[in-house]
């Protein structure tokens, strides 16, 4: 059996099924393993979502998560977590669900992966990047390497996606599916960065703001919201809540203009958030505009604010009319960027988009039009949300494809 990709599906596949007795050969273009892995969670390694409830789970991946019904089933998060603590990594779960080493080294899980093959025997290929799959009738006959070729009974694709392309991934996969005869979902970047076209948010570059609410709006509908944490960058917004929304708004984005909300106060009322500001004025009613809102907002995004107001910035705060009032209050909820497009996929987190789902079999990651090739990882049209998730489809998927590549 071979299995190309020595990413988290890759490594997670091979040792699973040389555990159950394979002869396993793992592929690997890159002169290391695990290259992917080692960037997570800033190099910390988010490994999976604690989150043991099936169907809430299942959920959070949208539309397609219902094909994860069985893989979790099999291997979820809490089968995850016993399956690198009982190899002796320390876990710990963070806030939002998500479950980190202890050591806060990614290192540490590569090193539990590339133990896990080798104590079990899988040879492994470095540097060994794949010519082409030679077809024999309805199954891969030959892997063709530049240096050798391999001729195994079972394939297991493991070759990620598109995103962050300096990791080794590529989109290889994807052409040798569409090749095979498989369908593709077409890739676009996801869990990535959005670039804003207002000037103003170059001058919030480097702010970050917590508990704020993010939407984005087409058609004057809004289409999804976030609530959490964001940064502002040089080219125009990032953070956890931006992430999350910016495969909608890559989707969005194909039929039209997106408009992007930002609720500063999402927990206050607009008559709770007059309330505080009237409260803030009377406290600084000797000082002019401009110093009235240090208890308010980052002083970063105090000038920012007050030029959006209209409200000149030397009037005294005693002076401020009722209505110019209410129009900060409307502004502090609802501050409007328009998105102009995503980072790409040099910055995505992950890839949206791959191997038709309905091209695969969810039981055991089987290819329903090759007869000896399984799929597992981020080469399916399968993505989550940020904290875990996605590793959480590698680990679960590959354990899957790997075990039952060996028993079918």
């Amino acid at each position: 059996m071979a299995v190309i990709g020595g990413g988290a599906a890759g490594m997670m596949a091979a040792g699973r099924a040389a555990e159950l007795g394979a002869r396993v050969v793992l592929v690997e273009k890159n002169s290391s393993l695990g290259k992917k892995i080692a960037i997570t969670g800033k190099g910390r390694c988010n490994i999976a979502q604690a989150e043991f409830e099936l169907r809430p789970l299942v959920e959070a991946y949208g539309k397609n998560g219902k094909f994860l019904f069985s893989v979790f089933n099999i291997f979820g998060p809490k089968q995850t977590m016993v399956f690198f603590e009982d190899r002796g990594l320390k876990l710990k779960t963070e806030r939002g669900g998500r479950v980190f080493p202890v050591s806060d080294s990614a290192h540490d899980v590569i090193d539990i992966l590339v133990k896990y093959m080798r104590d079990n025997g899988v040879k492994i290929f470095r540097n060994a990047e794949v010519v082409s799959l030679e077809m024999e009738g309805d199954k891969i006959s030959e892997i063709v390497l530049k240096d050798e070729t391999i001729a195994p009974k079972n394939i297991v694709i493991c070759t990620g996606g598109k995103s962050y392309p300096g990791t080794g991934s590529t989109g290889d996969g994807y052409k040798w599916a569409e090749k095979m005869g498989h369908t593709l979902v077409p890739a676009r970047p996801a869990l990535v960065p959005i670039r804003v076209g207002d000037s103003w948010v170059k001058q919030l570059q480097g702010l970050s703001l917590k508990n704020v609410e993010l939407s984005a709006w087409q058609g004057g509908k809004k289409k999804d919201t976030r609530f959490g944490e964001m940064l502002f960058t040089h080219f125009g917004i990032s953070g956890p809540i931006v992430l999350d929304l910016s495969r909608k708004i890559g989707e969005l984005l194909d039929s039209g203009e997106v408009l992007l909300s930002l609720d500063l106060k999402p927990a206050l009322t607009d008559k709770m958030l007059d309330e505080r500001i009237q409260r803030d004025f009377k406290k600084y009613q000797n000082k002019l505009f401009k110093n009235a809102l240090d208890d308010l907002l980052p002083q970063k995004m105090i000038s920012v604010i007050i030029e959006k107001s209209g409200i000149s910035s030397e009037k005294q705060v005693n002076e401020v009319t009722r209505e110019e009032r209410k129009h900060l209050v409307d502004l502090l909820k609802k501050v409007e960027m328009k998105a102009s497009g995503l980072v790409g996929f040099e910055n995505a987190i992950v890839t949206s988009g791959g191997v038709n789902l309905k091209e695969v079999d969810p039981k055991t990651m089987k290819s329903k039009i090759i007869d000896n090739l399984y799929f597992a990882g981020e080469v399916l049209d399968l993505d989550g949300p940020t904290g875990g998730y996605n590793l959480q489809v590698a680990w679960s998927t590959g354990f899957v494809a790997g075990e039952a590549a060996v028993n079918i």
